[in-house]
């Protein structure tokens, strides 16, 4: 399916590109409250928008290499200074600023991931208890952890 002008899906891509920064709001305020449950309902919604954008950028590559530009996000500037108009470039301009803001969006979930992460190993690590492997989960019943490592004993000989 051709597209006879590159600015044909940009509205479309916007309106992708916005439904996924709300779904990343929201994947940030889950990771805030460490919900994983919450955040494993988001994750389908989240890829099948993904899915759609790609799929009207490929419309919009398609359609910049037919008018014998850069088939890409190179080429839209381009083709905006000398097929475009000042749709076009309001569009174009309006879906750069939203990418921008799921890139910042992307890079503190992130961050707030690795944070969980972090938090998430800590935890492990003292449920494990201090005193490196083999030690972690063995209690005695006063509920202390039991030493299991090897024994000292002595031959005395």
């Amino acid at each position: 399916m051709a597209i006879a002008s590159p600015s044909a899906t940009l509205r479309d891509e916007q309106q992708l590109i916005a439904s996924i920064v709300e779904v990343m709001k929201q994947e940030q305020q889950l990771l805030v409250s460490a919900d994983a449950d919450g955040l494993a309902t988001l994750t389908p919604e989240k890829l099948k928008l993904a899915q759609q954008l790609g799929a009207c950028s490929l419309l919009r590559h398609k359609a910049l290499a037919a008018a014998g530009f850069a088939a890409g996000e190179a080429g839209m500037e381009p083709w905006l200074a000398v097929g475009g108009n000042g749709s076009a470039r309001a569009d174009w301009d309006r879906l750069l600023d939203l990418t921008r803001q799921a890139k910042e969006l992307n890079r503190v979930n992130g961050m707030l991931l690795n944070k969980q992460l972090a938090n998430t190993t800590g935890v492990l690590n003292a449920l494990r208890g201090s005193s490196g492997a083999g030690t972690g989960g063995v209690y005695g019943a006063s509920g202390q952890t039991l030493a299991t490592g090897p024994s000292r004993r002595f031959v005395v000989g």
